[in-house]
């Protein structure tokens, strides 16, 4: 036998030969939990500083996980730009694009309406405002709120990407900083991808240095997203650490009932759906977890993005020219958890502590807002904002938001989860409704990693 084809089965013998938490992405980051929660365990458990401010730990796992979703953040406006101007040249080559985006939507209010109903259901059992033991001197009015005209007015791009500036000024020292409102972007993406493809064999340049851009930024989404199991574990750990479980307090039905209102979703109604169409549930949730997992500890849907999308794609088997399209519009309008599950418990605790009854009229506003007021709040700060439109809409008292803040990281962990296996879910319903899934792919064994360079079969 020749010595380089010994030197290569020797090599293929020793990779493997290594543990699968070494070349397997979904172990990472299981034990990045596992770490993260011994970690902030610890940090909890050591003294104050001698000034007053964060021990030395939970300050590194609070800098090392919002540098990590910054760094997600970062890769959200080139990729959604270029990976938008893509998938509309793509989408020539698919029949009935006009119909894949009338059934994604559809499906996102198809699935809000469920989210909602059982938000209205637990809310409504629990009754979580009649049993609290909060004190209405901690009610606060909110620093921002959402509205129907906010949302036709946002439509509009304020500049080629979207960007907001804000300047704060504490202490005597002005700070200014950018935001990103990923609906605008969506917008002038979904013009120029239109444009080039109006233009014709004269964008052609244009459409081919726009896909060598897109293919360099997944390159360096593959290098941010390999360094996620230390983003879980300084995420989770900074949770652990800073809100620990004594902030549930007198919100502990109200904690509960989202939470349960949340599990039925995400562990009744989405494997209903995804049997019903003939899809193995154990495959849909082994190859989003990552994503599912992400979303929980950086409580951010647009920070998830990046990783969703390549879950969908490269896991789940959807197509990437729709994948692209779909994920992104779904970050900004398809909020399980933050635009129906949550507003609906929400909106009865309050009317509840307040002594508002509501009446049936009143529920149908709560589930009309739910379905189609999530892109009210589209770039904006999610829950909140869409909690102050419902509270808005039915007349109640939008102080009552300052209620529920002592809880809000803690609920928030669990609707972003909800928030980005919806986001993976609708796409992947209408691609195989449409017969365009690649349930090769879908129904591959998760072994290796989900983020090679190649188009193999591969998963977390």
């Amino acid at each position: 036998m020749p010595s380089s084809a010994l030197s290569t089965r020797a090599e293929t013998t020793s990779r493997r030969r290594l543990p699968q938490w070494a070349t397997s992405f979904g172990p990472q980051i299981v034990t990045g939990l596992v770490v993260g929660v011994i970690l902030g365990l610890v940090a909890r458990a050591m003294p104050v500083a001698a000034d007053g401010n964060e021990n030395w730990l939970v300050g590194t796992v609070h800098t090392i996980g919002s540098s990590y979703v910054k760094l997600l953040t970062v890769a959200v406006i080139p990729l959604v730009f270029t990976a938008i101007v893509s998938s509309i040249a793509n989408l020539r080559e698919v029949a009935n694009a006009a119909r894949l985006a009338v059934q994604t939507l559809l499906w996102f209010a198809i699935t809000a309406f469920i989210a909602v109903i059982i938000g209205i259901v637990v809310g409504s059992i629990t009754q979580p405002g009649a049993r609290t033991g909060v004190s209405a001197a901690t009610e606060k009015a909110p620093g921002t709120t959402g509205s129907w005209w906010a949302f036709i007015t946002g439509l509009v791009p304020s500049n080629f990407l979207g960007l907001n500036a804000k300047t704060t000024v504490a202490e005597g020292a002005a700070s200014t900083s950018l935001s990103f409102n990923v609906l605008q972007l969506l917008v002038v993406a979904a013009a120029i991808g239109i444009a080039a493809l109006k233009v014709g064999a004269k964008a052609e340049p244009f459409l081919q240095f726009n896909a060598s851009l897109l293919a360099i930024v997944q390159k360096v989404l593959w290098w941010i997203i390999r360094l996620a199991p230390i983003g879980t574990a300084a995420l989770i750990a900074n949770a652990v650490a800073t809100y620990g479980w004594d902030a549930i307090g007198s919100l502990g039905w109200f904690t509960a009932a989202v939470y349960v209102g949340l599990a039925i979703v995400f562990f009744v109604v989405y494997p209903v759906l995804i049997r019903a169409h003939g899809l193995s549930v154990r495959a849909f949730y082994s190859g989003v977890w990552p994503a599912t997992q992400l979303g929980f500890v950086s409580r951010s849907s647009i920070g998830t993005l990046p990783l969703t999308e390549r879950v969908t794609e490269r896991n789940l088997g959807v197509p990437r020219e729709y994948a692209s399209f779909a994920v992104p519009l779904g970050s900004t309008t398809k909020m399980d958890g933050c635009a129906a599950i949550y507003p609906a418990i929400a909106a009865i605790f309050v009317a509840e502590f307040y002594g508002v009854p509501l009446s049936f009229t009143d529920y149908l506003l709560i589930i009309v807002v739910s379905v189609i007021g999530s892109a009210a709040t589209a770039g904006t700060t999610g829950a909140t904002v869409m909690l102050t439109l419902t509270l808005s809409t039915l007349g109640l008292p939008l102080a009552g938001v300052g209620l529920l803040l002592a809880v809000e990281p803690i609920v928030d962990m669990g609707r972003t989860a909800v928030n980005v296996t919806g986001q993976a879910l609708v796409p992947t319903i209408v691609a195989k409704r449409e017969g365009i899934l690649d349930e090769a792919r879908y129904n591959a064994e998760r072994t290796g990693d989900p983020f090679q360079d190649d188009d193999t079969v591969v998963a977390a």
